[in-house]
């Protein structure tokens, strides 16, 4: 909420998080500082009520935050980023910057169809 209070917001302005930041007294910052929080709900006991469940904006929300979750999956996975080898700042974003090409290069040819990336 701090960094939410920080931060210049145009109006209409949404926040998404995880399920650790459902609970009520996020909700209720974010609203009292006119942010609609796009908060993945708790299966039992939600901050989150129909205001915000009812928009199809939100169920976008989610959708979106899925695929980035996917992508820091595969980094680390496939990337090799979950546990790293080399030492030092430049080495590790070097890495980091070629698994983020790798990436979206393998995610643009499944996209378009002419390589199939299931197995990689």
């Amino acid at each position: 909420l701090e960094m939410l209070q920080r931060s210049v917001m145009k109006k209409g302005a949404t926040v998404g998080a995880d399920k650790g930041y459902d609970s009520k007294a996020f909700v209720k910052g974010c609203r009292r500082l006119r942010i609609t929080p796009h908060v993945a709900s708790k299966a039992k006991g939600s901050a989150i009520d129909g205001r915000t469940t009812r928009h199809e904006g939100y169920r976008t929300s989610l959708k979106v935050r899925k695929r980035i979750e996917e992508a820091f999956g595969w980094l680390k996975t496939v990337g090799g980023l979950a546990k790293t080898k080399l030492i030092g700042h430049a080495k590790l974003a070097g890495q980091a910057l070629l698994c983020f090409a790798t990436y979206n290069l393998v995610r643009m040819g499944s996209l378009g169809g002419w390589w199939d990336a299931h197995h990689a």
